[in-house]
């Protein structure tokens, strides 16, 4: 019996191992030939390359702090250990300098690297897949510009099994098959470039969209998603319908608008991409998100209103009357764009408060942009404040001026008193 047990398991091994070796060394979808690009000159496809570099914010994850442009070496942190990323500046023997335009695309496309190697989706190509074959060799004409630095590539810190490439090899079967971007005939000229913006090069849904066990995205809802190896909270996108697109594309270009302002690591990617796009891509990009469908609604808060619970409260209404109330007025409607709105901030009202907990620990860090370039910041307030003075002030701010989101607790303060800001 034992005899047909281990049989039956080296035969499920084998299957797997097959399956794996398949899905591994498939032939590859090398893509159309390019349209528009090859009718450029080699000056106009690098400057087209250059600026869809900045949409899709490449540098911040291929350029250490302080390191050389696009030399890798930046850890990327997810829930199976860190993916350190690669080199892809013009160097030969360390960089992308011997790639050609189809290993370039088929990183992107694919999710492969040249020498056949199945990439992490911490380099977002479940999203990059949907570049079309012109940009890809836009982006291609643009990094072979790169000044080539000579540094080698670190070994990615995964955990077992997930370092293991025919594990890579089963997700990819579970959860990824190579894409195009089709437009949808129903739809504006501005809704369609904002979804190719949005679901591709931008790869909006890296963040905003809720993760499996597996680090598998749910898709394109952008209905928002924890992001655990920062300790931040990526707000739902598929709720914007009742802003002004001018208010929702100010907040994409300057990182200030009169509903809300931009912290934590939505910071950044205003100051190093999305500043720099187009106003008709930004407001591209705004048509189309205001135009998502809302996910479901929740159901009503049901507030506690025993003595304990309005204690706590009117505690932190004494907090913020000492605090807050010179920025952000007694009736919370702050003075935009330097002081943002807290009544009806949905910053404030997600189920999640892990980012107005961050907040006033470690005070609120608006982008300097063209369009802001003085932005106002927040001081932090961890040095004045317990545990329990933060949950107070912040469950005041989920209560107050129509706002409705349940309380927090100390503990929960707690959690993140000591995580760094980015």
């Amino acid at each position: 019996m034992r005899k047909i047990v281990y049989a039956l398991l080296a035969a499920v091994l084998a299957s797997a191992a097959a399956a794996a070796a398949w899905l591994f060394w498939q032939t590859d979808d090398i893509g159309p030939p390019p349209l528009h690009t090859a009718r450029l000159t080699q000056a106009e496809r690098v400057a087209r390359g250059a600026y869809l570099a900045q949409a899709g914010n490449c540098m911040a994850c291929h350029t250490t702090r302080g390191g050389q442009a696009y030399a890798g070496g930046r850890a990327l942190q997810t829930p199976f250990g860190a993916v350190i990323s690669p080199n892809i500046t013009a160097d030969r023997a360390t960089g992308i300098g011997m790639w050609s335009a189809d290993d370039f695309w088929r990183a992107l496309h694919n999710g492969k690297s040249r020498d056949g190697r199945l990439l992490y989706p911490a380099f977002p190509y479940p999203n990059y897949t949907r570049i079309t074959r012109d940009d890809a060799d836009a982006l291609y004409a643009y990094f072979q510009t790169i000044p080539a630095v000579a540094r080698e590539n670190q070994p990615h810190q995964l955990r077992f099994p997930y370092k293991l490439q025919a594990a890579l090899a089963v997700w990819r079967a579970l959860y990824f098959k190579p894409a195009v971007f089709r437009e949808e005939t129903g739809q504006s000229v501005d809704w369609n470039r904002g979804a190719y913006l949005v679901q591709g090069l931008g790869h909006c849904s890296a963040c905003h969209s809720a993760r499996n066990r597996l680090g598998a995205s749910d898709g394109e809802s952008l209905s928002g998603g924890m992001i655990p190896a920062q300790g931040w909270y990526a707000p739902a996108l598929n709720a914007r319908g009742d802003w002004q697109r001018e208010h929702l594309a100010a907040l994409l270009k300057t990182g200030a608008s009169p509903r809300a302002t931009v912290f934590g690591p939505m910071a950044e990617v205003v100051q190093q991409s999305l500043q720099h796009l187009s106003d008709s891509d930004i407001n591209a990009m705004a048509v189309y998100l205001q135009a998502l469908p809302p996910g479901p609604r929740s159901r009503p808060f049901e507030r506690d209103g025993s003595p304990e619970a309005a204690a706590f409260l009117a505690a932190g209404a004494r907090l913020y009357e000492r605090h807050c109330v010179d920025c952000h007025g007694a009736n919370g409607a702050g003075q935009a764009p330097a002081y943002p709105p807290l009544a009806g901030n949905q910053a404030l009202t997600m189920e999640s408060a892990v980012n107005p907990i961050r907040i006033v620990l470690n005070g609120g860090f608006a982008p300097g942009t063209a369009g802001n370039p003085r932005p106002y910041s927040m001081p932090p307030f961890s040095h004045v404040m317990s545990d329990t003075e933060v949950a107070q002030v912040v469950s005041y701010l989920r209560s107050a001026w129509g706002n409705n989101a349940p309380p927090v607790g100390a503990t929960e303060v707690n959690r993140y008193r000591a995580v760094p800001l980015d």
